[in-house]
């Protein structure tokens, strides 16, 4: 692992590359980024960044979004397999469709769809600013799409709105269940439960808090409690082990995205000897889906 790290390093300098992971990558892979972050703090770096090349380890979206973000640069997927599911779960068909059953309605799109169909939003969100998003439109009636959970969490906060909701969900903390966390709250009594808004409603319901996953590293790095029940992917819990290491994680057994997991040391080694597989995206699509890209990032976070 050494050597294939000096190597990657040796690479980086010589292509002028960036590596930006998500926390829901695997250890070796988060060791080996520059950057390790949300959505949205991938968003902003990848739009901040003055590196030629982009090596972007996530989800196909993520890498979209940066490519949308920075059109004079070369974007790569080290796994172009590695498609979140939620995101395919929409398409820019439905949005219009959407917009015929609603008219004059906004269209907010999670972060987590594809660039097509953020080129048919009015603007773009992550979980850690969702609610900030929908505080911030006049309008009376929005539509939120595509995650339903997160539609729902919005809800509890913008009661003077009417959010009309996606069926789309992510399948990894839709199969954290309420009754694994109570569980592992009696097992660890003394932990704090700390959930992602993508959860379903009575997981959120029985937890302590919920935050976006840069929320819940911020709150556990400033807080004096010594457990934590982490209610999200587990691959953030690497990150919050070298950020507060003398505290204690617990994780949901069955809280793995199998996506996430496809990028390796050696596909990002091979990406940075071809400069491939590239993210490409047609002319029209990016200019489109830019604006509310851009949009999601000057809102900044809301927790």
């Amino acid at each position: 692992m050494a050597e294939l790290a000096a190597e990657i390093a040796n690479l980086k300098a010589w292509k002028k590359a960036v590596i930006l992971a998500h926390n829901y990558q695997l250890p070796d892979v988060q060791d080996l980024a520059d950057f390790v972050g949300d959505s949205l703090g991938l968003s902003v770096q990848a739009s901040k960044t003055d590196a030629r090349v982009i090596i972007f380890c996530g989800v196909d979206f993520m890498a979209e979004t940066a490519a949308v973000l920075n059109p004079g640069k070369i974007v790569i997927h080290p796994a172009p397999e590695a498609m979140c599911p939620m995101s395919m779960m929409i398409d820019a068909a439905n949005v219009r469709e959407l917009r015929q059953q609603h008219p004059g309605a906004p269209v907010v799109s999670y972060v987590n769809t594809s660039a097509e169909v953020k080129a048919e939003s009015d603007i773009c969100c992550t979980s850690s600013n969702a609610v900030k998003v929908v505080q911030s439109l006049p309008d009376r009636e929005a539509i939120f799409l595509p995650d339903r959970n997160l539609g729902m969490y919005v809800q509890r906060f913008v009661r003077d709105k009417v959010l009309y909701l996606w069926p789309g969900y992510c399948p990894t903390h839709q199969q954290i269940k309420k009754e694994d966390l109570l569980q592992l709250k009696k097992d660890h009594p003394r932990a704090i439960s700390i959930v992602h808004p993508e959860c379903t409603p009575d997981v959120i319901d029985v937890a302590d808090k919920a935050f976006s996953t840069e929320g819940l590293v911020g709150f556990i790095r400033s807080s004096g409690e010594r457990e934590f029940i982490i209610g999200t992917e587990g691959g953030l819990i690497h990150r919050l082990k070298k950020i507060s290491p003398d505290k204690t994680y617990y994780e949901i057994p069955s809280a793995v995205c199998p996506t996430m997991k496809k990028i390796t040391p050696a596909l990002i080694l091979k990406s940075l000897q071809t400069l491939e597989p590239r993210v490409t995206i047609e002319k029209g699509i990016m200019d489109r889906a830019r604006g509310p890209i851009e949009r999601m990032v000057n809102m900044g976070r809301g927790d």
